[in-house]
């Protein structure tokens, strides 16, 4: 039984690219591989092609097999041989073996056409001695989350499955829209796409969300906008989803996050994936993630060995080369890319990822990474920012942080430094009026939570002035400086340094 086809489905360039593998699989026919993060639609491409083929009568037989565990896989080879060679299912290894020979190209023998789809492939390993044979009158298509080299080869070819592009996001919200009745402004789905990341899983979802919840588009991005509601308030639980869908997005992540977790370095995967989720999607420089204070948090919450789980094992201390191949994991689960060739920008997430592991934690949780990343990156930023790719690379870090955990940054009666190193970087890379507006924030910021003679209040101040200056208003300048000298002869006393300084 194949996958019910969605009711809105997209023919998406992923597809194409399938068609133009198959064509040029040569006289042997290569095995083809779907692979790509949860929820970009591996499936549903591989049910449709796989529905062509028959249709077509390209195949004389098709075997769709759901390949989660190894087990799976041989009792679905067992079953298709009982049904085709009349094999004693008693003994399903011994079955699916016959089934594998039996598929086994003969000279002059009766050669059939087929087609076996091995869908959403847990674990490489599952497949030893299961894969079936290369052969010029059969095809093996698999879909799997994980990025191995033992998924590619002579035999095999890679087809990567990634976001809906925007049209394509466009185009399915309106179908699935239209027909439950509803239009909507073709702004606002782009819109909302765009919010989305265009990943299919989510558009699909926000869709369910939008006819089941009878809201209109506009409403329902102000409620996404809202970080303080969790993904699981705005998207439909597994009884309202669409097209036979039974996972929420959440959860299709949290299985591939379980499974890397077990992998080298062990208990890495859960941590580091949290540490992303509070910095920039679009890219994480190395450094960043390879920092000391990066590692210590690895090293604290590292699960299975110290404080992270409550036990009295000491923590085994994480290296950058532990990081490093904790990002690999991440990255052959398809839950981020890392790029080893663009080191400043080497770590990508998907922002519903990013939001889904965020709502996982707890308040204390949440505070504790927005900390760990903020001292990572303060320890990862140049003195001297000599490297201009890398000081943009860490800015776009930095606010990605305080979009998503500013008060966090404030606690503790102090703010963190990571809020003045920010806007500093600003004023030095010469965008002055940004660096302005900075601090013109962060001196609000600090003295509403802090109170109006904290130190960092006036720290705040001081910088607000100097770049009001810098930005060409010399008198303003002069006059929020000598306010700021008063309150600080005031608060410091005539001789302290920053008094001084502030004469």
């Amino acid at each position: 039984m194949l996958p019910r086809q969605a009711d809105c489905f997209q023919s998406r360039a992923a597809a194409a690219q399938l068609e133009q593998a198959v064509a040029e699989g040569g006289t042997v026919v290569l095995g083809q591989v779907l692979a790509g993060m949860g929820g970009v639609g591996k499936t549903q491409l591989a049910a449709h092609h796989a529905r062509q083929a028959w249709d077509k009568g390209e195949v004389d037989f098709l075997v769709w097999v759901t390949a989660a565990s190894r087990t799976a896989v041989v009792f679905a080879y067992a079953q298709a041989a009982t049904d085709l060679l009349g094999t004693d299912l008693a003994d399903p290894e011994r079955a699916a073996s016959a089934f594998l020979a039996w598929l086994q190209p003969k000279p002059g023998g009766d050669q059939r056409r087929w087609l076996i789809v091995l869908d959403d492939l847990a674990d490489p390993a599952d497949l030893h001695n299961l894969w079936p044979p290369a052969s010029p009158r059969g095809r093996t298509l698999v879909t799997t989350r994980r990025r191995e080299a033992a998924l590619t080869g002579r035999n095999q070819r890679l087809v990567p499955v990634g976001l809906f592009t925007e049209d394509e996001a466009l185009a399915y919200l309106t179908a699935t829209l239209a027909s439950r009745g509803r239009t909507e402004p073709a702004h606002e789905l782009a819109a909302l796409a765009a919010d989305l990341g265009h990943l299919p899983l989510a558009v699909s979802q926000a869709a369910a969300y939008l006819i089941n919840e009878d809201l209109d588009c506009a409403a329902y991005r102000t409620l996404l906008a809202d970080h303080a509601l969790a993904l699981t308030e705005l998207l439909p639980d597994s009884s309202g989803l669409l097209d036979d869908q039974t996972a929420t997005a959440a959860a299709v992540w949290d299985l591939s996050l379980e499974r890397a977790a077990q992998l080298p370095p062990h208990g890495l995967a859960r941590p580091m994936l949290q540490l992303t989720a509070f910095l920039d999607s679009n890219g994480i420089p190395n450094t960043v993630l390879t920092s000391p204070p990066a590692l210590a948090y690895l090293t604290e919450h590292r699960t299975g060995t110290g404080t992270g789980t409550g036990t009295t094992e000491p923590a085994t201390t994480v290296t950058a080369r532990d990081a490093l191949r904790a990002l690999r994991t991440l990255h052959r689960f398809s839950l981020i890319d890392h790029n080893t060739t663009s080191p400043h920008q080497a770590v990508r997430v998907h922002q519903i990822i990013q939001r889904a592991v965020r709502d996982s934690l707890t308040q204390q949780q949440r505070e504790q990474l927005a900390h760990a990343a903020a001292d990572a990156l303060t320890r990862a930023w140049p003195d001297v920012e000599r490297d201009t790719a890398l000081a943009q690379a860490l800015r776009a870090n930095s606010n990605a942080l305080i979009r998503h955990s500013e008060d966090a940054l404030h606690q503790s009666d102090n703010a963190h430094p990571i809020l003045f190193r920010t806007g500093r970087s600003l004023g030095e890379a010469g965008q002055v009026l940004a660096a302005l507006h900075h601090f013109r924030n962060l001196t609000h910021a600090v003295r509403t939570r802090l109170g109006p003679d904290h130190p960092h209040t006036l720290t705040a101040r001081g910088n607000l002035a100097y770049w009001r200056g810098e930005a060409g208003d010399a008198a303003g300048a002069a006059t929020a400086f000598a306010e700021l000298l008063a309150d600080r002869q005031r608060v410091l006393g005539p001789d302290h340094p920053d008094t001084l300084t502030t004469r």
